[in-house]
């Protein structure tokens, strides 16, 4: 670990929409995570591989031999077993990379570097998460790069960066007490700073139904350049969403960015609500991922569908929509933002 921060060093957390070296995956294997529903899982996932691996390496953990070759089967199946797709054999608790897999940062000249924050389970709510907690580190025993541990408990899901110097979180989820209770808000502010390379952190309230992260952002507003957010709107006020959304929308049109310009807000449906044994699932379309190449976006089957695809290839005119059905994967309480991880190059 090294003891100088990486914005002291000059490094910085690049957009996601900056060029990867490689998405990473933890393949899906916990039955509980998706209890009644886990036989399309491994199916997704292996949409997700075929709509990246054409652009982009993709590294996928599996912790046997029996879970990698149900995975590599899966893959077969769609087409994507390909030279750049590539196993480690690291085990994971759990399939959710973007919050337990490492967050990186780049420098102009030293290269990338790794961020090794402490996950809890969202809270310790789903216990055993210690196989998921030291995802970063096991790794880096391939990467070999530089590591900085910031100390805190942190989740990939709960920011969103323009990669200039501005980040987009919740107090829902950030300042929970079940996260890191001894920091007030200035000093996890601090930590963000100082271990992503940030100056202007930009906090919206809460998350939408049904989120057991405590409101991730990832499922609410989205950069997509560096001036551009799209945030999740409900138009219907009967909605439980309603307010939450409409909350959220009102601030970031009040929010500028780290050189004092007022971002640009773009909006995106909700889709509506779909609840499975009695549960409201946190279904949304701004759970995409921008790939190198296309723009995974999670579909409900819905003519919603249509509308948040036609916004999100206006926004990003140089990439393919990938449209990735998710009713199935949201049982899981996440998509496809959830369980990617983008390494810059």
């Amino acid at each position: 670990m090294i003891r100088d921060t990486p914005r002291a060093l000059g490094y910085r957390m690049p957009a996601e929409w900056e060029p990867h070296a490689a998405t990473w995956l933890s393949w899906p294997h916990n039955v509980d995570s998706w209890p009644g529903k886990f036989e399309p899982v491994p199916d997704i996932f292996a949409q997700i591989v075929a709509a990246l691996h054409e652009h982009e390496a993709v590294h996928i953990l599996a912790g046997s031999a029996e879970l990698e070759d149900s995975a590599r089967r899966a893959l077969r199946a769609r087409g994507c077993e390909a030279p750049n797709v590539r196993f480690f054999r690291i085990p994971t608790n759990d399939a959710w990379m973007r919050d337990h897999g490492p967050i990186f940062v780049v420098h102009p000249e030293r290269g990338l570097a790794l961020t090794k924050w402490k996950y809890n389970a969202w809270g310790g709510k789903y216990p055993p998460y210690d196989l998921d907690d030291q995802v970063p580190a096991r790794i880096n025993e391939d990467l070999r790069l530089p590591v900085f541990e910031p100390g805190i408990v942190l989740e990939g899901g709960s920011i969103d960066v323009n990669g200039r110097g501005t980040l987009l979180t919740t107090e829902s989820c950030l300042l929970n007490p079940n996260r890191n209770p001894g920091l007030a808000r200035h000093e996890i502010e601090e930590r963000l700073r100082a271990y992503l390379g940030v100056e202007n952190v930009l906090w919206l309230g809460d998350g939408i139904l049904g989120d057991d992260t405590d409101g991730h952002i990832d499922d609410l507003s989205r950069f997509v350049d560096p001036t551009t957010v799209v945030t999740a709107v409900e138009d219907d006020p009967a909605d439980e969403n309603y307010r939450a959304l409409q909350a959220n929308h009102d601030r970031l049109r009040a929010m500028k960015d780290q050189s004092g310009r007022r971002l640009d807000v773009v909006t995106l449906p909700m889709p509506p609500a779909i609840h499975y044994d009695g549960r409201r699932l946190p279904a949304s379309y701004a759970n995409f991922y921008i790939g190198n190449g296309a723009v995974l976006v999670p579909v409900f089957g819905h003519p919603r569908d249509n509308v948040a695809c036609d916004t999100l290839a206006r926004l990003f005119p140089g990439r393919r929509i990938a449209r990735i059905p998710s009713t199935d994967l949201v049982w899981g309480l996440g998509a496809i933002h959830c369980v990617t991880q983008q390494q810059p190059r």
